[in-house]
């Protein structure tokens, strides 16, 4: 079983910008993925980017250029810098850790971007 805790989120004006943290603990040596997701209301939950234990990135089109996946695995963390907001960037972020047996999830952070 992993926990996942995530911090960062918050209100921010176009333009701006803001870094997401997440971290894993538990049985962290089962890892292979984490990664954000977002859900903007009356929408589906998407990924935004997500990295693996060797470092590869997978990162949405919609945010490619402006947002930035990281992670450090000795403290089992990974980060979302969020660059150049945009208000259709407005949604609950949401981490996500996939393991050899399953998927934990964050309890989700608000970023909201304003016009």
């Amino acid at each position: 079983q992993v926990q996942v805790v995530e911090s960062g989120g918050g209100l921010v004006q176009t333009g701006g910008s803001l870094r997401l943290s997440c971290a894993a603990s538990g049985s962290t040596a089962s890892i292979i993925v984490m990664g954000w997701y977002r859900q903007a209301p009356g929408k589906q939950r998407e990924l935004v980017a997500d990295v693996n234990r060797d470092g590869r990135t997978n990162t949405a089109d919609s945010v490619k250029g402006r947002f930035t996946i990281s992670s450090d695995n000795a403290k089992n963390t990974v980060y979302l810098q969020m660059n150049s907001l945009k208000p259709d960037d407005t949604a609950v972020y949401y981490c996500n850790v996939r393991t050899w047996r399953g998927t934990s999830w964050g309890q989700g952070t608000q970023v909201t971007v304003s016009s």
